[in-house]
């Protein structure tokens, strides 16, 4: 099992990248959705981000 960034371009020229956690033969299950960046470069740094800062990530439940 393993997750991919799936960068995409959005109808109004905007880019916008998805993480998708993939299971086995299944098509993924999306994980997030990124806001969108008015270029590639802001995209891929956005993904640069996520991948070093996930790891560290805490969970917030605010459903008590």
């Amino acid at each position: 099992m393993a997750s991919r960034f799936e960068l995409k371009k959005s109808k109004n020229d905007k880019f916008v990248f998805n993480l998708t956690f993939m299971v086995l033969a299944d098509s993924g299950k999306l994980i997030l959705t990124s806001e969108l960046y008015g270029s590639k470069a802001s995209a891929l740094n956005g993904i640069e981000s996520v991948k070093k800062n996930a790891p560290a990530a805490v969970t917030d439940d605010q459903t008590a």
